[in-house]
């Protein structure tokens, strides 16, 4: 198959699209990127590799730093996690903060917000220097050294973060949250601003499509973690467009609001694209269309 052609035809159709989304406003540092980047790129776990656009350009990655979040926790904690994080698709909005109080302190799942400051207060416990090390564990995954924190995103996230602030307060009053809310926050907040590009997404991606290997050829995780992460993501990785996306796409993955997104198939590749344009749900708007049309045209979908 020529993907190489596939990506193109793609990308003359997203580029030809007028209404591109609006980008996530509630970030200062991110209302104004301009809505008409876009980068796809595919990486084969054969070697080949195939891009269009703006796939080395870096950004926010947001909500996919989760997934990378979770895999670090996995890789310590085992079975403890589902103590702490239910599995459950939420059908709510990301930074919802009612299923808090009625689900008595235990988040849906480890990808809306709440599960996910979970999720950091288990890697603050754990890590010596939580910042560094996850920032290492990162660059140790792809053997991509450059990879860093966009440290005014952060300051920004960190400066409007009321609702995370009252997210992780609640967990806190439950008695799921173990250490104090500001140094949690303060890593959940620079794990969000790791500055990415597609290229290097899809690098961090490979060990989940390569049975737990990374690009470095180290095992991370264990197929049985692995395979439970992938799941999640088929179920909860854009929120309440999960199933959306699942019908449309077919594959594992996770957006963020900074308009990347990447998926998977399990022993075959990782796809990764950004158009900082959101839908009303929060997820990239031509993203999700440039994945639609990828599955479809390469009938290459889990199911």
């Amino acid at each position: 198959m020529d993907y190489q052609a596939v990506l193109e035809d793609i990308y003359t159709q997203v580029i030809a699209t007028k209404d591109k989304g609006t980008p996530a406003s509630y970030i200062p540092e991110l209302a104004h990127i301009d809505v008409n980047n876009f980068g796809l790129y595919l990486q084969k776990n054969t070697g080949e590799v195939y891009g269009v656009g703006q796939y080395q350009t870096k950004f926010s990655i947001q909500s996919i730093s989760k997934v990378l979040a979770l895999a670090l926790a996995s890789s310590m904690e085992d079975n403890a996690i589902l103590e702490r994080v239910d599995v459950e698709p939420s059908g709510h909005p990301f930074n919802q903060l009612a299923l808090i109080e009625v689900e008595n302190g235990i988040p849906r799942n480890p990808f809306i917000n709440s599960g996910a400051i979970v999720i950091a207060d288990i890697l603050v416990s754990r890590l010596q220097n939580p910042k560094a090390d996850f920032l290492n564990y990162v660059r140790e995954i792809t053997g991509d050294t450059t990879i860093d924190y966009d440290l005014k995103v952060a300051a920004s996230e960190k400066a409007t973060g009321h609702r995370n602030f009252a997210a992780a307060y609640l967990l806190k009053s439950f008695g799921n949250l173990k250490n104090n809310v500001d140094v949690v926050l303060d890593f959940y907040f620079h794990q969000c601003a790791l500055h990415m590009s597609c290229e290097q997404i899809s690098r961090a991606f490979h060990l989940f499509a390569n049975r737990g290997i990374c690009k470095n050829s180290v095992l991370r995780l264990t197929e049985r973690k692995v395979k439970r992460i992938n799941a999640i993501m088929l179920t909860c990785g854009f929120y309440d467009e999960a199933g959306e996306f699942a019908f449309e796409v077919g594959l594992p993955g996770k957006s963020g609001v900074g308009g990347g997104i990447v998926a998977l198939k399990p022993n075959d590749f990782v796809i990764s694209v950004w158009s900082p344009g959101l839908n009303k749900r929060g997820n990239s708007k031509l993203g999700m269309f440039a994945l639609e049309q990828f599955t479809t045209k390469t009938q290459l979908s889990i199911f």
